[in-house]
Order: C-alpha cells, then structure tokens, then sequence
C-alpha cells in the first residue's frame, strides 16, 4: 500500500517536471509553483494536497495516467521507481501491471544531465546523520 507520504512525494516529483494534476469532473489541470521551499513542500503545494485530500483523491489523477489518487492511496497500489527514468511510478500490488511510465510522453525526459526530482531534504538532519556516521567511522578505525 502507498502511504499518503508516498503518494504526496510522487506527485511532487512529477511537478517537477511540469506534470499536472488532472481534476476529473472540471478537467481542471493543477501544477504548482514552486513545489518546494527550502526544506519543505511551498504552501501552494499543500494547499493543493490538501484540496485533493478533501475528497480523498477522488477523480484526481497525474496528467499521463489512468490511476486516480484514491486508487493510489488504496491497498492495492505501491509507488517504486521507474526502470527508465528512475522517478516513482505507480505499480499495482497484484495482478497486470499498469501502463507505462508517466515519462513516456516527456520528450527532454530522462536527462541524465539534469538531477532527479526528489521530495524536500531537511539539511540540517541529513548532515546530523552523515556527521554521526562520520564519526562512528571515525571510532572504528581508531579501535582497528
């Protein structure tokens, strides 16, 4: 099952790229701008997921794909990363699997120049982390 972070970081991500969320009954198209802040998702993006989340994502779905948010926060879907592109990409749990890739119709996509789109990074933890690992490496060799 997709949590609803999972879902929430896919859909950020393919902003990134210019994907669009499709609003079903209005055809209404939704893209925000920015995404990110700094170290988390803009206040446009939220507002936005919190609009889709107000009716559960129903009849919401990602410009390119057949899947509605509401089937994604189902059980019955996971989000992995494409073989292709490497984004994340929708696959169901059981049965056959899901169309293509909502890169197939992005032309300038991949582009192995250009980094991944990724969900926001706190800094100040990641380099906690990495600190801490740096200095349990530290202490290891010391004892070697």
């Amino acid at each position: 099952m997709a949590s609803e972070e999972k879902v929430k970081s896919y859909l950020a991500q393919w902003f990134h790229l210019g994907k669009k969320v499709i609003l079903g009954k209005t055809q209404e198209a939704i893209c925000p701008d920015p995404v990110m802040v700094m170290d988390h998702y803009s206040p446009v993006f939220e507002t936005y997921w919190q609009k889709i989340l107000s009716v559960n994502g129903k009849d919401f779905y990602l410009e390119g794909t057949d899947q509605t948010i509401a089937e994604l926060l189902s059980s019955q879907w996971e989000i992995h990363s494409c073989s292709r592109c490497q984004m994340p990409v929708p696959l169901k749990e059981r049965g056959i699997p899901s169309g293509s890739c909502p890169c197939a119709d992005l032309s300038n996509w991949p582009n192995l120049d250009l980094p991944i789109p990724h969900p926001p990074i706190n800094t100040k933890n990641y380099l906690h982390k990495l600190q801490l690992r740096l200095t349990n490496n530290s202490v290891k060799s010391e004892q070697v």
